[in-house]
């Protein structure tokens, strides 16, 4: 914990500047059509975890690479008024992380991402790893280089840190990453990807890692773990607005709860909660809940 008696997050990923266009139609290659509308909004998975953890309630520290253009600046701006410590934000020279994104009016969509400067965030200095072996617990996900997430799982894992991996987006993983994990996060596609089989087959997972929350989307969440727990945790239901950033809200508040010593069937509710309360509002990291809204629904 803090010297506030906060739970100390720390999260290493990605940060992204989304340019989303919504037309009528999608573009065929070739073709210009005219657009209905334009919005640009923070976000990379990385970047929206920590500001969902640290609205949960977290003291997070945000790892990561931003470029030195006028998205770097709006990024590093974002985190910090959120409550994020971008300390160890690092400047690349060049282009942040750039999502290109048409959506056509039936919610079709077609995404170009350009990584920019989370392709150079390779490794960890010296003090990064001092602010991940400092905190309660460290999130990871996929969106940077993967030697780096090992790297930062490895240092976590090494100070005792509890490791927690969302492997999104789905791929395929190196050697000896998930010894390194305590905690795995995926959603049905990701799961297959790592198993090979079936989304349901917990038991490849546990033989990979110790614990699993399985999310299902409307369904809810699914915890199993070594020791023989295995329950299905039921979603909350809200009026749903966008679904976009429900999955980091859910990852930065489970990180939060399981950080303050919360059952991690409990603490997987309580995200739960988090999921529903993003999906009550419109767009990504400016969607992600506060803790008394998260609060509001668990309590009901």
């Amino acid at each position: 914990m803090s010297a506030s008696g906060r739970a100390k997050i720390a999260v290493v990923g990605s940060a992204n500047m989304d340019l989303v266009g919504l037309a009528e139609k999608l573009p065929r290659p070739g073709e210009t059509v005219l657009g209905d509308d334009f919005v640009m909004t923070p976000g990379g998975k990385g970047a929206n975890q920590a500001i969902a953890a640290a609205r949960a309630g977290g003291d997070t520290t945000f790892l990561g690479a931003i470029g030195s253009d006028a998205f770097g600046v709006t990024l590093g701006s974002r985190l910090a008024a959120t409550g994020v410590d971008t300390t160890h934000l690092r400047t690349s020279y060049g282009s942040s992380g750039v999502a290109v994104i048409m959506v056509d009016r039936a919610g079709e969509n077609s995404i170009l991402v350009s990584p920019g400067a989370n392709r150079s965030f390779l490794d960890l200095t010296d003090e990064e790893r001092a602010c991940v072996a400092g905190a309660d617990v460290l999130l990871c996900q996929q969106e940077i280089p993967l030697a780096t997430v090992a790297a930062a799982l490895t240092a976590g894992r090494a100070a005792g840190t509890r490791t927690v991996l969302n492997a999104a987006p789905a791929m395929d993983l190196p050697p000896g990453l998930l010894d390194q994990v305590d905690l795995l996060v995926v959603n049905e596609t990701e799961a297959r990807a790592i198993t090979g089989g079936s989304a349901s087959d917990m038991a490849a997972l546990l033989a990979l890692v110790p614990r699993v929350v399985l999310t299902l989307s409307g369904a809810g969440s699914r915890y199993a773990d070594r020791e023989g727990r295995d329950e299905q945790v039921p979603a909350y239901r809200v009026e749903v607005a966008d679904t976009t950033a429900a999955g980091d809200a859910f990852t930065g508040a489970l990180a939060v709860a399981w950080a303050e010593g919360r059952d991690l069937i409990e603490a997987v509710r309580w995200a739960n909660a988090a999921g529903a309360a993003c999906v009550r509002k419109v767009g990504a990291s400016n969607a992600l809940p506060s803790r008394d809204e998260i609060d509001a629904i668990f309590r009901g």
